[in-house]
Parts: C-alpha cells; sequence; structure tokens
C-alpha cells in the first residue's frame, strides 16, 4: 500500500486554539506525528492532524497509543482547557485506532514544549497488597462491559485490563451459575477522511472468545457461554468516555445466578 500522507499533513494549514475551541465530537483519519519533549520519561507527545480542517491536535490521552508506521483512526472531543502542553489543542477523551494504511515516520523535536510528566492512569488495576472492599449486596444478574481498539480483540492494558478486573472483583464476591460473554463488532461501513471503515464480523467472536478465556482462568468453576453480535449499535456506558464508535467495539459479561 502507498504510505499514507504523513508529511503532507505537516504542511496543512495549523488553526489556532479558539478555531479548536469549537470543536465538538471529532472523527478523522490520519498520520500519527511524534513530538520530543522537555519533561523526561514518558513525556514525548503524539499529534493528528485532521485532513478536513488542517487542525492538528493532541492525541496523548488516548488508551491505545499509535504506532508511527500506520494511520490512525481519530476519536474524540476537545478537552475544555486551553493548554496545550504539546504544542497543539488537546483531544480528551479521545481514541486512536491503528488502520493498516502504511505511514512515513515522522518526528518533531520538543521546541520547548513540555508534554505532560507520567501519572498513573485513573483506570489502573489496585495492587493486590490493596485489595478492594467486597461489593455490597443484594446480587442480581448483572453486565459489565470492555472495549476495544478498531478491528482488534486484545484488551488493552490500563484500560481494557482495569474494566475486566472490575468484572473479576466482583463475579469474585458473588459467585454467578453463568457467565455470558457477547462480543460486538461494529461491522456496518461507514467513511471517514475518504477511507471506508468496518470491522470484521468475525472479531465480535474473537473478542468473546479473548475474554472468555481470561475469566475461564479466573473461575474454572463457572460456566462461561460466548455469543457474538455484528451491526453493534452506539450506547452510552462511562467507560466509552462519550466516543460512540467506541461504544460499538465491546464485549459484555453478563453475570446469570
Amino acid at each position: 500500500m502507498k504510505p499514507f500522507a504523513a508529511l503532507a499533513l505537516a504542511s496543512l494549514p495549523v488553526l489556532t486554539a479558539s478555531a479548536a475551541d469549537t470543536a465538538a465530537s471529532l472523527r478523522f483519519v490520519a498520520c500519527p506525528v511524534y513530538r520530543d519533549t522537555d519533561a523526561g520519561l514518558k513525556s514525548g507527545c503524539w499529534l493528528a492532524t485532521d485532513p478536513q480542517t488542517g487542525q492538528q491536535w493532541d492525541v496523548s490521552q488516548s488508551p491505545y497509543k499509535p504506532d508511527w508506521n500506520f494511520a490512525v483512526l481519530v476519536e474524540g472531543t476537545a478537552a475544555g482547557s486551553a493548554e496545550q502542553p504539546c504544542g497543539a489543542p488537546v483531544l480528551d477523551p479521545v481514541r486512536t485506532s491503528r488502520m493498516a494504511t502504511d505511514c512515513v515516520r515522522h518526528m518533531l523535536p520538543a521546541e520547548h514544549h513540555p508534554g505532560r510528566r507520567f501519572v498513573l492512569p485513573a483506570r489502573n488495576i489496585r495492587p493486590l497488597s490493596n485489595p478492594p472492599a467486597p461489593p455490597p449486596g443484594p446480587y442480581s444478574e448483572r453486565t459489565f462491559t470492555l472495549f476495544f481498539e478498531l478491528d482488534r480483540s486484545f484488551v488493552v492494558y490500563q484500560y481494557g485490563d482495569y474494566l475486566i478486573d472490575q468484572a473479576a472483583h466482583w463475579i469474585r464476591a458473588t459467585n454467578p451459575r453463568r457467565l455470558v460473554v457477547t462480543g460486538y463488532a461494529a461491522s456496518e461501513p461507514e467513511t471517514v477522511s475518504g477511507h471506508v471503515i468496518a470491522e470484521r464480523p468475525e472479531v465480535a467472536q474473537e473478542r468473546a472468545d479473548t475474554v472468555a478465556l481470561s475469566l475461564g482462568r479466573l473461575f474454572p468453576d463457572i460456566a462461561i457461554e460466548t455469543r457474538a453480535v455484528t451491526g453493534a449499535h452506539v450506547n452510552d456506558h462511562p467507560d466509552a468516555d462519550g466516543i460512540p464508535g467506541q461504544s460499538q467495539r465491546r464485549v459484555e459479561i453478563t453475570a446469570q445466578f
């Protein structure tokens, strides 16, 4: 495949922060650009330019980090803050999903931009030495949800693993009779930045199987059933952070008594 126009994006006009403030929910495909920064370890930034507007955005807050060899699908909302630690307006919340389209690697120097000093993400599994309190009863059927990168079934560190840990903590305390694990795929095609975006229908089952495998290792005595649904609809689960596409790419774990 031909490399996506990474360097061409750098030549697009960059809008002002005030123009960025008016942006609502955004979805576009771009080659990611890495910026070195002045704040030391893990402070580097990821930037992406919307090809329709020429606006460059800071997408560093995505739990899925870009691979600068490939284009990314960017989905997010402009943050309320005017701060630009990476030299561009911030998208937060934001997701960056790796595409199959090749990119040319592009790196910018710090240019006095500080970046962000590393802090533990809010969605971070608690250490075993500091166990959470048992969930209060009474217990009845409950569904837990975790989310995935576009067309992938990999459980993402400090996002997907956190969500599955929340489910596991509740299941361990309540001992349900059966777990139904349903994988969803956003298989209906959409055109974004001239690219047709659609997940493979089979990724729904792959997601269900991945999560069922983890749950089976944690709870070998609980029956687990998997299901797959294609053409997934948008939902309003809070851990999708208000990003419609993210809410479609999911697995639901239903505990039955």
